[in-house]
């Protein structure tokens, strides 16, 4: 007995690491082949197919994955309770029955409003009576009913007013696998945030939110948390701080009809090792532009029409 002990020791010690090895292997090759995608154009449902159904429901994220959309968009908030919610604004009015702040309303309280009536009102055009009474869903919903066969891309929503949100958004994804698995991107228009998911794990790509509008002289172009100047006057160095930390930027194209961005800037962030995700379009015409100027993805409310259009590129 005590001659074969070290020898079975031996043998299960290196069938353990050959089995960590595979893992570790099979990781790298999931997050490598999710790098070499994002270089080709992604199809990005912006809070699902929100032009058809109610945003952040099941309605719009069913809709955006049957239209084929490459990633499926979330707004994270957290619940008073510290679950994280989907959902885009800080308050509870646009987009259900509710009154009052997210943070300030358990996740029980939130579960219990009506997410789908707004939208009947909003978009007759689009309307359907299944969707009145539809409910906002958690991280872990949205996790639980599709798993590693989607990708998701997160927006941190309001980070100062949830410390502790990037911990808790990192931890559940890597309890999932779905950052080993490459299935998702995190975004936001906070430094710091995507700075602490950066320093939380390293593997998940990051996006640089921006919004560019005219300053207080009505003229030149201001980027909304000062990330970056203006797009005339945008620097290599510029871009380059935000390479240290994350693999591209996600700006507005649009400022009230308004081009804010051109070809040159697009141009100017690949010369950069940066990614170019331009959100939020919805026109055709817009679409085809910002191919043709080398976009590397857009958001939309209507992922149909954007596969349609970059059918008709390839």
């Amino acid at each position: 007995m005590s001659t074969l002990r070290p020898a079975l020791s031996s043998t299960l010690a290196l069938l353990g690491s050959t089995t960590l090895l595979v893992s570790m292997t099979a990781q790298a090759d999931a997050l490598e082949q999710q790098r070499q995608d994002l270089q080709h154009f992604q199809v990005i449902a912006h809070r699902g197919a929100s032009g058809y159904a109610p945003e952040h429901t099941w309605y719009a994220y069913d809709k955006a994955l049957a239209m084929g959309a490459d990633y499926l968009e979330l707004d994270i908030h957290m619940s008073a309770d510290g679950r994280l919610v989907a959902i885009h604004d800080t308050t509870l009015e646009r987009t259900t029955d509710g009154q009052g702040l997210v943070k300030e309303h358990s996740l029980d309280e939130l579960k219990a409003l009506d997410a789908g009536s707004w939208f009947n009102a909003a978009h007759p055009e689009y309307a359907d009576d299944a969707y009145a009474g539809a409910k906002l869903l958690t991280l872990d919903d949205v996790i639980d009913r599709y798993g590693q066969d989607v990708r998701y891309y997160i927006e941190t929503k309001s980070p100062k007013d949830y410390p502790e949100l990037q911990d808790a958004l990192v931890s559940r994804l890597e309890a999932e696998g779905l950052v080993q698995s490459g299935s998702v991107v995190i975004q936001s228009f906070s430094q710091a945030s995507l700075q602490e998911v950066h320093k939380l794990n390293p593997d998940i790509p990051l996006i640089q939110l921006l919004w560019y509008s005219p300053g207080e002289d009505g003229d030149t172009l201001e980027e909304w948390t000062g990330v970056t100047p203006s797009p005339a006057n945008i620097t290599d160095a510029d871009f380059q701080a935000i390479a240290d930390y994350a693999d591209g930027v996600g700006p507005n194209y649009l400022y009230e009809g308004e081009p804010v961005i051109d070809a040159r800037f697009i141009e100017q962030a690949h010369a950069n090792d940066l990614l170019v995700h331009v959100y939020t379009i919805n026109d055709k015409d817009r679409m085809r532009r910002l191919l043709d100027w080398g976009a590397d993805g857009l958001f939309t409310n209507f992922p149909d029409r954007l596969k349609e259009v970059r059918a008709e590129a390839e």
